[in-house]
């Protein structure tokens, strides 16, 4: 593990989710010095706490390790996040729409008018015709 890399990528994620070591410390069941030894690279988690790091901080392994260069937030495909959204509305209650509620059937058009819009921005690139050659 390139401690550098962990304690550099470690330290970013740690604050632009607003949280401070003492919160991360907290949540793993660490010290706030542990959390700072990570960040200077003089320590290294075991695979549990990197497990339970990579947990609370919303990442990979293989991101905060530097095995990639893209975090797993950054590098999702949009069908996961239809997903994503769909769970969530599943299990919204109460749900409301220019002050009415909305039914199961609501929600499930506006999913299929969200994957409608994916499907019509982002088109199949195997069915563009290919420029160049003649």
């Amino acid at each position: 593990m390139s401690s550098s890399v962990f304690g550099e990528r470690l330290k970013g994620l740690r604050t632009s989710s607003g949280m401070t070591q003492q919160d991360l410390a907290k949540r793993l069941g660490v010290s706030a010095s542990t959390i700072g030894m990570y960040e200077q690279g003089r320590r290294e988690p075991d695979n549990k706490t990197l497990s339970l790091i990579c947990s609370q901080l919303g990442t990979s392994t293989d991101y905060l390790l530097g095995l990639t260069l893209n975090n797993k937030k950054d590098s999702r495909e949009v069908d996961e996040l239809i997903d994503e959204f769909t769970q969530i509305l599943a299990s919204q209650q109460g749900l409301m729409f220019n002050g009415e509620p909305i039914s199961e059937q609501d929600r499930e058009k506006i999913v299929s008018a969200i994957r409608v819009a994916a499907a019509v921005a982002i088109p199949d690139k195997k069915q563009q015709p290919k420029s160049g050659g003649r």
